[in-house]
């Protein structure tokens, strides 16, 4: 709460009057404006309040409760501003997957990493802080994540009407390829048998299953640790009906000339399961 003077307006006649002090920049920004049945109270700047008074409004003197309009980059900012050896080198951008706050650190800031996290944590309504260190590596794409604040890892990320449940520390979430995840929701599969060579955690078999119209989508995965988010993924899209998982190399998965559809994404190597994708897939499919 603060001590301000407010502009007092009847409730009927507020609308165009707070607009034009608004367009003045005569209203004091970070306090709140108030109202009961009949009147509203605006937050007045103290060196226009000569101003107001000209425009002939009632004012009243009170308390407000503050606004703080600042950006999360000005409050993070704010908060480790006694810190100069911080200056400029703090995460400008961060990426949440539900709960979880993802950073990418300047090396120079390791020696502060707790106290960045638990900032981050304070200003952006996190449970849990993590540092990207070196992003994916090795044959399964596994993050590389320092945990800076809290202790949490898994969450829920829900994009499309699809819910997807992983490990940040464990599992890669390709945030960029959103578009081609809604390109899978608007496929018009129906009645096909779909396999999905590197399904992950269904980032594209999921939302193909339950939105395009197919009649069985096989889901392979090589990594234990994606499989397991795959399986409890399929589970709470309820999904079990449409979707077979398999853990496995794709390149050992039974069967020819089986597939309506393949899905392949891109995997830089690609063109080795090209042979494999083609032993599966059926005459005129796709």
């Amino acid at each position: 709460m603060k001590r301000v003077v407010f502009a007092k307006l009847p409730s009927a006649e507020a609308g165009p009057i707070i607009r034009d002090l608004m367009s003045k920049e005569y209203v004091d920004l970070h306090a709140k404006i108030g109202k009961d049945d009949d009147f509203r109270y605006v937050p007045i700047l103290p060196e226009h309040l000569g101003d107001v008074k000209a425009m002939g409004l009632d004012t009243m003197e009170g308390d407000a409760h503050t606004l703080d309009r600042r950006s999360p980059q000005e409050k993070i900012h704010d908060i480790l501003v006694s810190y100069p050896e911080l200056e400029g080198i703090i995460p400008e951008k961060w990426e949440y997957v539900g709960d979880i706050v993802i950073v990418r650190m300047d090396p120079r800031c390791d020696p502060y990493k707790e106290l960045i996290g638990r900032t981050y944590a304070e200003v952006l309504g996190a449970k849990t802080v993590c540092a990207d260190i070196r992003g994916v590596s090795g044959e399964f794409r596994q993050p590389s994540m320092e945990i800076i604040y809290g202790t949490e890892t898994e969450s829920v990320r829900l994009e499309n009407g699809i819910r997807y449940g992983f490990d940040v520390t464990k599992v890669m979430f390709a945030s960029g390829n959103t578009d081609e995840r809604m390109r899978m929701r608007q496929q018009d599969c129906t009645g096909e048998t779909v396999v999905d060579m590197f399904a992950g955690i269904g980032y594209f078999t999921l939302p193909l299953a339950k939105y395009s119209g197919a009649r069985r989508v096989f889901a392979c995965e090589k990594n234990p640790e994606s499989y397991q988010f795959l399986c409890r993924n399929i589970l709470d899209n309820e999904l079990s009906d449409i979707v077979i998982p398999i853990l496995s190399d794709n390149r050992n998965l039974l069967g020819t000339h089986f597939a309506d559809r393949i899905l392949m994404g891109y995997v830089q190597t690609t063109s080795e399961f090209v042979p494999k994708a083609l032993s599966m897939i059926r005459p005129n499919g796709i």
